[in-house]
């Protein structure tokens, strides 16, 4: 007889998805570029590139991307069609897979995000809405925003009072107590906390002497943050009372394991999509694998299911 599948339904405020895994903004584009190399509607939700009112033109194409030992260093610089683009053009597509949209918003100000919000506001297609205040590759915005408790809630407060979509803020782990600023958004209205973005980071050019990006500095990703965004998922968790959506370095299910053990409730996968487009789908299924294995009915007794050691 065959096992039943086991529940994987999870809850991100009002926002209820099919199985925790998500392909991550930034990676997944637009979903577009990645048509035709996989089933994108099997998964969780989408988190789209984030998107700004205006188009931008990013950082120097020259490099915008560095491959790192266990990682990859990008300085993309939050490039985008604009929202007008993104709503005519990109979402038609990206809402024809049978799952949830997530819009990722970015701006220069408060007013900005707000004003990004209530444009998306009744947006067929579009489930809620991950708040980029966390990007180190651009000169406005972005992480200087996430760096300070009073300007994350701000934000938050404003695309809340904008919008009637679930909101995700995503943090910087660049910051010496991301509890502090997860609290401070939670306080302000999320619904959920995403988290982590990139680590800033350099790589040099011994022979030049100069950085290897365009832009000078990065931010990293792949599995050699993930150790590190684990903790910080977990210090996040502990903190707060809503959902916390976990991501970094996530290549395998056993890698998304850990961060919903610590206490997430959905994870992200991103980097792992270049090396694999199916990888996501992979989590998925291993995600599933290993409940099976353990007798596990539902994904809820593993969220936040960490024991620590005793310290004596």
């Amino acid at each position: 007889m065959t096992e039943p599948s086991p529940s994987l339904s999870v809850q991100l405020g009002p926002l209820r998805l099919k199985n925790p895994v998500m392909a991550a903004s930034g990676p997944f584009g637009y979903g577009d570029e990645w048509a035709g190399l996989a089933e994108w509607g099997e998964l969780g939700a989408l988190v789209l590139k984030t998107i700004t009112l205006q188009p931008r033109a990013g950082n120097p194409p020259h490099h915008r991307c560095v491959e790192t030992p266990a990682g990859m260093l990008n300085s993309i610089g939050l490039e985008n069609v604009g929202v007008e683009a993104f709503l005519a053009e990109k979402l038609p597509f990206a809402r024809s897979h049978n799952t949830h949209i997530i819009a990722s918003i970015g701006g220069e100000s408060v007013e900005e995000f707000s004003e990004l919000a209530s444009r998306l506001e009744g947006t067929e297609g579009i489930s809620a809405l991950e708040v980029n205040i966390s990007c180190p590759n651009v000169r406005a915005g972005g992480m200087a925003f996430g760096i300070d408790s009073e300007t994350a809630a701000e934000i938050v407060k404003a695309v809340k009072r904008a919008s009637s979509l679930p909101v995700f803020p995503k943090l910087t782990p660049n910051v010496t107590d991301i509890a502090a600023i997860a609290k401070a958004c939670e306080q302000a209205g999320a619904d959920a906390i995403a988290l982590i973005n990139t680590f800033s980071a350099l790589a040099i050019d011994i022979r030049s002497r100069r950085p290897l990006l365009g832009a000078n500095f990065g931010g990293l990703s792949g599995p050699a943050i993930r150790p590190a965004a684990l903790l910080r998922v977990y210090q996040a968790a502990q903190a707060v009372k809503v959902p916390v959506i976990g991501m970094g370095g996530i290549m395998r299910a056993e890698d998304a394991l850990e961060f919903i053990i610590a206490g997430a409730s959905a994870v992200q996968v991103g980097t792992a999509l270049f090396i694999d487009p199916l990888a996501a789908h992979k989590v998925k299924d291993g995600i599933i694998s290993f409940m099976q294995e353990e007798g596990i009915s539902s994904i809820s007794e593993l969220i936040g299911s960490l024991v620590l050691n005793p310290i004596y």
